[in-house]
């Protein structure tokens, strides 16, 4: 909402230049303030093009989620029936109200494989209900020792 409100701004002074340097060259006859409102214009673009580029830039090189997003998603599983603990817990924007999710979690021993879908099911619903930007959710249950070993595996595997 405050970019639509801040390029239509941007939009009506470089109108508000134009028609000052076009009226400014017909009352004198002096091309001068043509050139002088077609520079404000282009001042006026390259600042507008620089301050929205912001934010979208970031968002195309794909940034984690905000913190306080995490931090939901974190209250969302921690002291649930089932799950022991997150092992990891990573996220991507692909645009503002799109974040991929990826959740490892440790699940207690003992439940059934039925109870394990159901429990995950259940976990990804409550998640996008609370936080509806996140709209795409991979759950992968592995025990913390699993995880710790992949991370060893992987990270000896970049090192050699």
């Amino acid at each position: 909402m405050l970019t639509v409100l801040f390029e239509d701004s941007a939009a009506m002074l470089r109108l508000i230049a134009a028609l000052i340097g076009v009226n400014l060259t017909r009352i004198a006859g002096n091309p001068i303030f043509d050139a002088i409102a077609s520079v404000t214009i282009g001042i006026i673009l390259g600042c507008t093009a620089e301050v929205l580029s912001y934010e979208p830039k970031g968002l195309s090189i794909n940034e984690a989620a905000r913190p306080t997003v995490i931090g939901n998603i974190r209250k969302l599983v921690d002291n649930r029936e089932g799950i022991i603990s997150i092992n990891e817990l990573l996220t991507m924007h692909f645009g503002p109200r799109d974040i991929l999710l990826n959740l490892s979690i440790d699940i207690v021993d003992g439940i059934s494989a039925s109870e394990v879908e159901a429990l995950i099911s259940k976990l990804e619903k409550d998640i996008k209900s609370a936080r509806p930007e996140i709209t795409r959710v991979f759950i992968e249950a592995q025990s913390w020792r699993g995880q710790d070993d992949n991370l060893r595996a992987n990270y000896s595997a970049t090192t050699t």
